[in-house]
């Protein structure tokens, strides 16, 4: 084991996955002075602006030329700096990359990574903020990725460089300085398998990324009143661990998830519908979602956490499902 960062644990992997792999290279704006968040700190030293590549602001065509390079062999890690910039990509991505093993009959593959820093960070204000991974997981052909620690973020990130399907690979900024145990070594961790972060007999509490952390800290507040919450880290969004899921809710009976994505269409209502769809008869309690409200994320730090999904948000909703 090393500790490191949640940054420098992608770093690891992405650096290893290069040493590896010659086709393995990484494109996107600043990449050259290491990233804007620091993430791609030494590599051009290492790997040469050839493979650490830095691009013009233009999101559309470091997408789209990225395509085409996966479609032509290599295995491009694309770095869009924002998950609210990357929407300037999106038909490159979506009807392009998710659509070209399809069209053309398995004749081609797009294996390539497309990181997109997510979430709120430091009064980025509303264009900087998103949280979009709901997005993703509704158009076949992409896998979804929300890795939550400095391990995951090593192990998931190699994982997705290997695959032969685009991945959207969404890292929380909040998360870039948590600090964590990595395993040394060739660490891959397969899409579609939840951690579970901790266990519990009372109720189920589901979420990903940084969201994770808030509801873990908030189970630790119900331990103290003698209710035990099971929190399970998706890890994967696309494909999902309904496995997990299913096996810890027929267990407790009661199921939340929390995200900090907005609530409305985002995917703790998949979860939910599914959950309620198959597990209806093991339910105590009907399922909740706690997650933002529907409304832009402002720069202002106090209305900022109007949006953001508290630990005391979510002890009060397990009290009241605890008591229904």
């Amino acid at each position: 084991m090393t500790v490191m960062t949640y940054a420098e644990a992608g770093m690891t992997a992405l650096a290893e996955e290069m040493r590896r792999d010659p086709l393995v290279w990484a494109v996107g704006e600043d990449l050259g002075r290491g990233g804007v968040f620091g993430q791609y700190k030494g590599l051009v030293e290492e790997f040469g602006p050839e493979r650490i590549s830095d691009a013009p602001i233009s999101e559309s065509a470091i997408m789209g030329a990225s395509v085409g390079a996966a479609m032509a062999g290599t295995r491009p890690v694309v770095e869009m700096r924002f998950a609210d910039f990357a929407l300037c990509a999106v038909d490159e991505l979506v009807n392009q990359a998710a659509k070209a093993r399809y069209m053309l009959g398995g004749q081609t593959k797009v294996p390539m990574v497309i990181r997109e820093p997510m979430g709120m960070w430091r009064s980025s204000a509303a264009q900087h903020s998103q949280s979009l991974e709901s997005w993703y997981t509704h158009i076949p052909g992409l896998v979804v990725a929300v890795p939550s620690t400095p391990a995951d973020n090593k192990g998931l990130l190699k994982a997705a460089i290997r695959a032969d399907d685009p991945v959207v690979y969404f890292e929380h900024k909040n998360l870039w300085g948590m600090e964590g145990e990595v395993p040394d070594g060739d660490l891959l961790i397969p899409f579609g398998r939840a951690r579970i972060e901790r266990e519990g007999r009372d109720i189920t509490i589901v979420s990903w990324s940084s969201q994770l952390h808030t509801a873990s800290r908030a189970s630790g507040i119900l331990e103290k009143q003698d209710i035990s919450a099971e929190v399970i880290d998706l890890r994967t969004l696309w494909p999902w661990d309904r496995d997990a899921v299913f096996a810890s809710v027929e267990k407790t009976g009661r199921l939340l998830i929390t995200h900090e994505s907005v609530s409305v269409g985002g995917f703790g209502a998949e979860i939910a519908a599914t959950v309620s769809e198959y597990l209806f008869k093991a339910l105590k309690s009907p399922v909740r979602r706690r997650a933002a409200p529907r409304i832009p994320i402002s720069y202002a730090p106090l209305l900022e956490d109007v949006v953001r999904v508290s630990e005391a948000q979510i002890v009060e909703t397990v009290l009241e499902m605890m008591s229904s």
